[in-house]
């Protein structure tokens, strides 16, 4: 099914595109591994954790064609903001059998 682009005014918004999204999505799967093999994540657990840190980091959109300037986020700060957001999953999933099992 062809998304429909997001328009304004008849201005196309959809390409505009948080660029933290991708350096979350590469590094979640890492923080996992690293801290929390014993856990067992259901797919909603992994979409909460994203979503979550995203939240938690500041917003960093960017569209075609924009010059970005360099105030990029420290990949040690995004890691922060993924643990962050683990534990507060794991404190409060949102899954029906509630705790991740170890």
């Amino acid at each position: 099914m062809l998304k429909k682009p997001l328009k304004i005014n008849d201005a196309d918004v959809s390409k505009i595109a948080n660029r933290n999204e991708w350096r979350v999505a590469d590094l979640l799967p890492q923080i996992i591994d690293e801290y929390y093999e014993d856990y067992i994540f259901e797919d909603l657990d992994i979409q909460d954790i994203y979503a979550l840190t995203l939240n938690l980091l500041p917003a960093a959109y960017t569209q075609p064609g924009s010059i970005v300037l360099s105030d990029r986020i420290s990949d040690y700060e995004i890691r922060t903001q993924i643990r962050n957001a683990v534990e507060r999953i794991l404190d409060n999933p949102t899954r029906a059998g509630g705790k991740a099992p170890r």
